[in-house]
């Protein structure tokens, strides 16, 4: 006779297997769609004063939540990314740079110490898919199939060309076939809707296994190089600036894009069982003097852009849409940040958190109206380039050190004056310490830097093989020996 706990085993089981044929999982699918360097007055749902429809988005944003704080963790791609995918301020574990495309660099991308949340979700039940942009590592062992993906369509460097037939190999990272999880893809069309078309596809055949899923929808747009089909072209022909008209096209791809993923879910019967989170990875570009000739973005009401500590920088557009449980139309003050996607999307899954670290807060009391607090009590900011580039921010109030024009020490009221117009550094001496002491203590649970950022990585490993190979031209040049 079978044991009584071998018969309760075997039940459970039994039940599994019922509640999975009656697709009663309803915990939610979660959609996560990045924008790349998008300017915050560049879609309608911010202010409605752009020039760039965005009508897909801006129902989203009507029907959901506005997060009229939200940030990013980094003012620049590769850092603010390494904080999304792990909920964790990427200074926890020494990433603050851009990670170079080096395949061959076991060591150049998001350390191994460190647990993506779509990992977290995978051990829980969740199909987990990326589309359009990595830039967290080159090598076998960082890309997305090893980190938390079940499916990957998309390219592992910073940015890519967007016209199809661009690609060959033995190009730099730009120019390299787009790869479908570990091997060569192709895309015949403009790339912003070929990832989104893929995506609206993914959505069309898992929906029909009866398992919730969360998408990564990482577009590179509208992160140059600036090309745009000639249909979008024209629907901004009256834009002058030809660097802006194009710019505008390519939010407007991205736009329509988007739309693809959500009529997918609509037909697909799980748009109302589905979170959607958007949000750019840091502010649009700005012409500093540095770079003069990058003028298309706007990040109007705000200074400064990509790479600013200050709002223009980090401030970023930032909402969530979820049916039936976000009241329609709520914009919400408090402070966010995008480290609270994986806590929130954790949270939801019922994924297991305690090793996890997390430096975000579930935010669905929030979305939902049951908490009327602020997420965040303060959010914080460092950047590698300097040991004196920071930032603390609380409810009322900013303190930040960057040398930019104007800038440099500064410290700002955020309620009177939340677009940074006005330094008032030395006048409130009580708060300055006690922001300071917020950002100290929180650095204190930091680690510096580990790799080496973009630029002088590239040199490195151009000395290295200019040295590698004058060596082996003397060598080349010693007698030679021969078999007498």
């Amino acid at each position: 006779m079978m044991k009584l706990s071998q018969r309760l085993m075997q039940a459970a089981f039994m039940v599994v297997i019922s509640c999975s044929a009656l697709g009663a999982d309803k915990r939610p699918n979660i959609v996560v769609i990045l924008a790349d360097d998008l300017g915050y007055n560049d879609v309608g749902f911010t202010n409605g004063q752009t020039e760039i429809k965005t009508p897909r988005l801006d129902a989203l944003a009507n029907e959901g939540v506005v997060f009229e704080n939200g940030y990013v963790t980094h003012p620049y791609c590769g850092p603010s990314r390494a904080g999304l995918i792990t909920g964790r301020y990427q200074a926890r574990f020494g990433m603050e740079n851009n990670v170079t495309y080096s395949p061959d660099d076991k060591y150049m991308g998001l350390p191994l110490t460190e647990k993506t949340f779509p990992a977290r979700l995978q051990e829980v039940g969740y199909k987990t898919a990326i589309f359009g942009k990595w830039h967290l590592g080159g090598a076998p062992h960082f890309q997305p199939n090893e980190r938390g993906f079940d499916y990957f369509y998309g390219f592992l460097d910073g940015g890519h060309n967007y016209m199809p037939g661009e690609v060959h190999l033995g190009a730099g990272g730009y120019l390299l076939p787009i790869m479908r999880n570990k091997g060569v893809a192709e895309f015949d069309e403009y790339l912003t809707t070929a990832l989104s078309r893929d995506a609206a596809r993914y959505i069309e055949r898992t929906s029909k296994e009866q398992a919730p899923f969360f998408i990564y929808m990482s577009y590179n747009a509208p992160h140059a190089p600036l090309q745009a089909p000639q249909n979008y072209l024209e629907k901004y022909a009256h834009i002058k600036d030809e660097k802006r008209r194009t710019y505008a096209a390519m939010v407007d791809a991205m736009d329509e894009g988007i739309g693809m993923l959500i009529d997918a879910l609509d037909k697909s019967g799980e748009l109302d069982n589905t979170l959607i989170f958007f949000l750019s990875d840091n502010g649009g570009l700005y012409p500093y003097s540095w770079w003069p000739d990058y003028t298309w973005a706007d990040n109007s009401p705000f200074r400064f852009g990509k790479v600013a500590l200050t709002e223009g920088g980090v401030h970023v557009p930032f909402i969530a849409y979820w049916p039936k449980k976000i009241t329609k139309g709520k914009r919400l003050n408090g402070l966010v940040s995008a480290l609270d996607i994986a806590a929130t999307s954790l949270a939801l899954a019922g994924a297991n958190t305690k090793d996890a670290k997390l430096d975000g807060v579930d935010l669905t009391a929030y979305v939902t109206g049951k908490s009327k607090q602020s997420p965040h009590k303060a959010l914080f900011w460092r950047m590698e380039e300097a040991d004196n580039l920071w930032a603390v921010r609380t409810q009322t109030e900013k303190y930040l050190n960057q040398p930019l024009p104007d800038l440099g020490l500064a410290f700002f009221d955020m309620v009177k004056d939340p677009i940074e117009q006005h330094n008032i550094l030395g006048q409130r001496p009580k708060q300055e310490q006690q922001l300071a002491k917020l950002w100290n203590d929180w650095n204190k649970k930091n680690q510096r830097n580990v790799l080496l950022q973009n630029e002088a990585y590239e040199k490195r490993r151009d000395s290295f093989y200019d040295a590698l190979y004058q060596e082996s031209l003397k060598e080349a040049q010693k007698p030679q020996w021969y078999i007498q």
